[in-house]
């Protein structure tokens, strides 16, 4: 049985997109509280399946792919600019393809907008106008209004006209900065890009034998599986090490693991790995909201997948990215590093953050060249002996301390010329292949 949680967002998912939904409404259909409906519109709003604007509402959107995730909606667009909607409320659901700045004459204008544009412009009437009647939705920059005619057009044509207090220089760098931010959110690696669904996935059942687990076993080959009740709900995992020694007929339920570990869709697979490894488990199963078994992954698929997307072109550079770059191989088990400006922080040397993220990264190279193994990083102590120059040319010298079986301590050594700028002492959990 869905929980009211659950329900209340089916419903929503069932609506159509555009329309408009409340939580008193929500409360009074489903028989739901007032708080039970607000908590799950607000998640529902996570989840990018309603988006809540000022003086309108919050609306059905349509929630969009991965593949299509640069795509903002002109709901979207309000939010990003502070907007305030003069006209064509009914089509905030839309999706927009392009942008089109209108710093032009009117006919030349007119060549570049097309349906599914956003026409961003000052208070040229005109261009408010020809752009609706183009089939886009219209900005108005610097605050100005437009006149009744084209409100009237607007509502119309579903097609929204939104005005901002910002300048067209302002506007265009925030929607390029939410569209940049979505790649960025794009390139992450989630349990649901791996997952190996509930219906590929091998459960048991609390009831069944240890005769049973032994058959799936060889059928398989894998050492484990999710121990599920007759509803679906996770109960348990079974491992090779917990059937040694026990009779074929005796129940799985006595002597499974109860209460495992489990993970969800929207996990990072990063997070995942770490988790998995500190724990020292080979299978997470992965679980819904209500508990009930979705699918499964295996340390492998978890090694496998993020060494794909460490081979993969970003879309979108985040500042990990920009450190990242700077590293480069000497061939002597050394590298150098260096300093660029997005690095620095209010006094022009190096910030502390880039700085760690610089060792962290040095130290994962050097284990990887050196013994052929991933790692990630379990505790890190630094000492920032000198402040570091923009545009220096840093040489990392990492050194491998001691390698056990589970970890690694890697002392790290940064010179500026002749000059000890910075030491360090890490220590990195290995990751079994």
């Amino acid at each position: 049985m869905a929980t009211k949680h659950e329900q209340i967002l089916a419903y929503i998912e069932s609506l159509e997109v555009g329309e408009k939904i409340s939580v008193r409404r929500i409360a009074k259909e489903l028989q739901v509280s007032e708080g039970t409906a607000y908590r799950a519109i607000k998640d529902a709003e996570t989840q990018r399946l309603v988006s809540t604007i000022e003086r309108v509402g919050t609306i059905r959107i349509e929630r969009k792919k991965k593949e299509n995730i640069e795509r903002l909606t002109y709901a979207e667009i309000v939010n990003i600019v502070d907007g305030q909607v003069l006209g064509g409320r009914n089509g905030l659901h839309k999706s927009l393809t392009k942008f089109v700045i209108g710093a032009m004459q009117l006919e030349d204008m007119m060549r570049y907008t097309e349906a599914d544009n956003l026409l961003i412009v000052g208070n040229r009437l005109k261009a408010h106008e020809y752009g609706l009647r183009a089939g886009a939705g219209v900005l108005v920059t610097g605050g100005f209004d437009v006149t009744e005619a084209v409100k009237r057009l607007a509502d119309e044509l579903e097609l929204p006209v939104i005005s901002t207090s910002y300048d067209t220089f302002t506007v265009a760098a925030m929607i390029n900065r939410a569209i940049y931010d979505q790649l960025i959110k794009k390139d992450i690696l989630l349990i649901e890009d791996i997952v190996i669904p509930s219906e590929e996935t091998h459960a048991l059942q609390e009831m069944d034998t240890v005769e049973r687990y032994h058959e799936l076993n060889e059928r398989t080959a894998h050492g484990g599986f999710p121990v599920v009740d007759e509803r679906g709900k996770l109960k348990g995992i079974i491992t090779t090490r917990d059937v040694i020694g026990c009779s074929p007929d005796e129940r799985i339920e006595k002597v499974m693991t109860r209460d495992p570990i489990a993970g969800t869709m929207k996990m990072s697979v990063a997070s995942a790995g770490h988790r998995m490894i500190w724990e020292g488990i080979d299978l997470l199963p992965i679980v819904g909201d209500s508990g009930f078994l979705e699918g499964l992954i295996s340390r492998q698929d978890v090694l496998k997948a993020l060494q794909t997307a460490q081979r993969q072109p970003q879309q979108g550079e985040t500042i990990d990215d920009v450190v990242k770059s700077q590293l480069q191989q000497t061939g002597q088990g050394e590298l150098t590093f260096t300093v660029t400006p997005q690095m620095t922080n209010a006094y022009g040397s190096l910030s502390y953050g880039a700085y760690t993220t610089m060792l962290a990264e040095a130290a994962e190279q050097t284990l990887k060249i050196r013994k052929r193994k991933d790692s990630v990083l379990e505790n890190m102590t630094v000492y920032f002996l000198k402040p570091v120059q923009l545009e220096s040319v840093l040489t990392v010298r990492p050194s491998i301390l001691d390698l056990s079986r589970k970890s690694v301590k890697v002392d790290v050594e940064i010179t500026d010329g002749d000059e000890v700028v910075g030491k360090a002492l890490l220590t990195l959990q290995l990751l079994d292949r």
